[in-house]
């Protein structure tokens, strides 16, 4: 069986001011923004790369964020892997932490291969 996979890097949608953090306001404005034009993608997996992000996020912002993430839905109703790189592994976790508290399914990844296993695991043990 298929895999629908929709493949969404961070700059995208994270914004970011002048001296690089977060401007959250205008993120989420942005993720909406991918949400509405995507919506006739609601069967596929969401990979959010952010191996390539220089954004600094607290953890309040991670938080806010997987709040917005929460409130989208549309293409987040199914899977979501968020890709990132090993140092950043921990924030990562913790965003995806907050989005399942939240009803999502949200899960990190070190290894793009590792996300794609995670999204075919489904249909792999029926």
């Amino acid at each position: 069986m298929p895999t629908k996979l929709q493949v969404i890097h961070a700059r995208d949608f994270v914004r970011a001011t002048p001296e690089g953090q977060l401007d959250l306001e205008t993120s989420k404005t942005a993720l909406a923004n991918i949400v509405s034009i995507s919506a006739a993608l609601a069967d596929y997996h969401v990979l959010l790369d952010t191996r390539k992000s220089n954004v600094v996020m607290s953890v309040t912002d991670l938080w806010y964020l997987a709040e917005a993430l929460s409130t989208l839905g549309g293409a987040f109703n199914s899977k979501t892997a968020v890709l990132c790189p090993t140092e950043r592994f921990d924030s990562a976790e913790f965003f995806a932490l907050c989005a399942q508290n939240r009803g999502l399914r949200v899960q990190a990844f070190r290894s793009f291969e590792d996300a794609i296993e995670w999204f075919i695991a489904d249909w792999a043990d029926a």
